[in-house]
């Protein structure tokens, strides 16, 4: 072979070799370094179907389940294989609008990209599931998942319970991505505070796919499935009866109630006004009764039981008392001689209810009859004690009682989003009177008032430190929990700790406090919350209270408040009721806290009471401004949204409304023309029409 010819031989195979080099170097990379195309093929015939797990069950102290699973549909959606759809047919099917289906795949492609199962439309209702199911072969991209869906059978507890909700950016972010888009998590109540124990572990079906992107089998026989793994049940202090029966009398109320077992902590029941059935944030309509609960001004969604801050008024006598006994300003003996209003700081106030008689001549009778002269004085007495160096060291100690009771404290209940209350510092006064004041500058906090702020769950404990003399166990639900290990007892170890916070404090000073609130009962001023073969120990409470309303500070009818506990002997039940805007105390709340004494144990309602819980569930004592204030709130929200979207529908809708001013109403104006406010102005500068800006006027007076 010529020379030439070999060199041109040579060349050619050293190409051939280095083309077959490169060729088997990027097969190794594409099949072995490089998985991107076998991730590829799998997706294209194999679908990752997710198996959520069923949340655990949450039992109440007799074993029934008041919290269940049912199974629902969720529509999945994998924005890259639904290309080629007949989108119009789709939203015909499903009842939606083009628009909302653009939006739907935007904000999935945004949440797991396009090439990732995200929730196009949760928890379909039965009819839509079926209209997809027949028709599911013709819209690749789209498949229904399982999921279990929370139900209430006995329609109670909301704010115990709580909710789930899909989780948000802000969950996935903080759980480092344990979490994704399309799980589910506890947002509130027990839901939220024992998610890790309910919320169970998810488990992957791998499907095949055929060419009509339907699913035809498993893949691999199942071998690279993984099962999911149920959450795990809570059992609880609740009584479901009683949590029944204690809704159903605070309904159409606002304030808050709780029963607390004072020998072991355990939260019998606890209510939160307005109220509203659970059921109704689970299942397809769970989004829009969020939405409209969100915006309601009562504020259903807001657990007052944990979260409302009340001044206590007298219900906080029986503390003021066992302080004054144990600081021995008084004896048991003391009296105090009030003919109808404390006169002692110059200006006449507090006014009592009696006047003469001997009603304050020792404590028992003072606790009985609730003396607020009597009350102010000894509070005088105990932060004015000589045994101090002066008024603010001896405010500082009584404010450690108050704390040692619980108040002005998280007690640390398992819920989320419990409020401190209000117990001032020294801090607040010195700052509002240039560091000088005196006793008589804050008098009220001895009637439980002034700058004294407390919740039902707050009231609640203190009346088990008083029913325990002296100590108390951390207010919980849960006592048990299924299959408990290491990590739960330390979750519940806090519960079972008993807190011996004012045991130094002798029986004897107890005895005599609890012998007033027996008094208060028999004699006093809750004669009506009597229960025949039982002995309650109780105080009422009445409390002033105002709000700013179109400008003018309104005076509201009082608080109604009360509390208790029962028997006297080996207390099994302790209760605090405040009912906001309703009146006295022994009229609303006594009745209240007696039918829950009765149900809980006697197991049964007198006569008497049957026909009580029947007047009280039915009459509505929800304030009246919340009209207005609803409407105001609701106007506003129109304005913004004309605002951004230059859409009057809203404020045409609203300015065809009454904005709720009755005859009698404090909150009428004088005929004159009102002042306009700022944001109404600013409206009438703008494009909106004559006829527009005349309804905005109308509404916004």
């Amino acid at each position: 072979m010529a020379v030439y010819n070999q060199s041109r031989s040579n060349t050619i195979r050293l190409i051939v070799i280095i083309t077959f080099v490169v060729i088997a170097l990027q097969l190794f990379y594409l099949q072995i370094v490089d998985r991107r195309y076998e991730q590829l093929a799998m997706d294209n015939a194999v679908y990752p179907k997710v198996i959520y797990p069923e949340r655990g069950i949450i039992y109440d102290r007799n074993g029934k389940a008041i919290l269940n699973n049912t199974i629902i549909f969720d529509l999945m959606v994998t924005p890259a294989e639904t290309k080629g759809i007949d989108t119009l047919d789709f939203c015909r099917l499903m009842n939606m609008e083009t628009s909302e289906f653009r939006k739907r795949m935007v904000d999935a492609i945004l949440k797991n990209t396009s090439v990732r199962p995200s929730v196009f439309k949760a928890m379909l209702t039965k009819e839509l599931q079926a209209r997809f199911e027949e028709n599911s072969w013709r819209f690749p991209g789209f498949n229904l998942v399982e999921r279990p869906l929370r139900t209430y059978p006995y329609h109670a507890a909301a704010h115990i319970l709580g909710y789930i909700r899909e989780a948000d950016k802000r969950d996935i972010e903080r759980s480092n991505n344990f979490y994704r888009q399309g799980d589910y998590i506890g947002k509130t109540g027990l839901e939220a505070y024992y998610e890790s124990v309910l919320m169970g572990q998810r488990g992957v079906q791998y499907m095949i796919k055929d060419n009509k992107n339907r699913l035809v089998g498993t893949y691999e026989g199942g071998e690279y499935d993984t099962a999911a793994v149920a959450g795990r049940s809570l059992r609880t202090h609740i009584d479901i009866e009683l949590q029944q029966l204690a809704e159903a009398l605070m309904n159409n109320k606002v304030g808050g109630l709780v029963a607390i077992d004072p020998k072991t902590g355990g939260i019998l029941s606890m209510v939160s006004g307005p109220n509203y059935d659970p059921n109704d944030l689970s299942g397809p309509d769970g989004s829009k009764n969020f939405s409209r609960m969100q915006l309601d001004v009562s504020g259903p969604m807001l657990n007052r039981a944990i979260a409302g801050r009340y001044e206590p008024g007298s219900t906080y006598k029986p503390l003021g008392a066992l302080i004054a006994l144990n600081e021995k300003v008084v004896s048991a003996s003391y009296g105090y001689p009030c003919g109808g209003r404390y006169t002692l700081c110059g200006h006449g106030k507090p006014e009592c209810t009696h006047a003469g008689g001997g009603h304050a001549a020792n404590v028992r009778l003072a606790i009985a009859n609730s003396c607020n002269a009597y009350f102010a004085h000894i509070y005088r007495l105990t932060v004015d004690n000589p045994r101090y160096k002066n008024v603010y060291d001896g405010y500082l100690h009584w404010r450690e009682y108050m704390n040692a009771f619980g108040l002005g404290v998280r007690l640390g209940v398992d819920l989320p989003n419990e409020n401190t209350g209000g117990i001032p510092d020294t801090v607040v006064y010195n700052r509002e009177n240039a560091g000088r004041w005196t006793s008589c500058t804050n008098l009220t906090l001895g009637i439980g008032q002034d700058k004294m702020q407390t919740t039902p769950l707050q009231m609640a404990n203190a009346m088990c430190v008083i029913a325990n003399k002296g100590y108390y166990y951390t207010p919980h639900f849960v006592k048990g929990i299924e299959g408990e290990g290491d990590d739960d007892e330390v979750l519940l170890n806090r519960f079972q700790q008993k807190h011996d916070v004012l045991t130094n404090i002798p029986d004897i000073v107890f005895n005599e406090v609890i012998e007033g609130m027996s008094d208060v009962v028999k004699v006093g001023t809750a004669r009506g919350a009597q229960i025949e073969g039982v002995e309650v120990c109780a105080k009422t409470g009445t409390a002033e209270n105002y709000t700013i309303l179109d400008r003018r500070r309104i005076k509201l009818p009082d608080n109604s408040m009360f509390v208790c506990f029962a028997p006297k002997e080996n207390p099994k039940i302790a209760i605090a009721v405040f009912v906001q805007n309703a009146g006295f105390g022994a009229t609303w709340a006594a009745p209240i806290a007696r039918m829950m004494m009765e149900k809980y144990l006697l197991d049964t309602l007198t006569a008497k009471s049957k026909i009580d819980s029947a007047r009280i569930a039915s009459t509505n004592l929800m304030p009246s401004y919340f009209k207005r204030l609803q409407y105001k709130e609701d106007s506003i929200r129109a304005f913004k949204w004309f605002q951004v979207t230059k859409d009057s529908m809203y404020i045409d809708r609203f300015s065809l409304q009454e904005p709720a001013r009755g005859p009698r109403s404090p909150f009428r104006k004088t005929p004159t023309e009102p002042e306009l406010p700022n944001w109404v102005k600013i409206l009438s500068a703008t494009s909106l029409p004559e006829r527009g800006i005349e309804k905005l006027k109308t509404f916004s007076a």
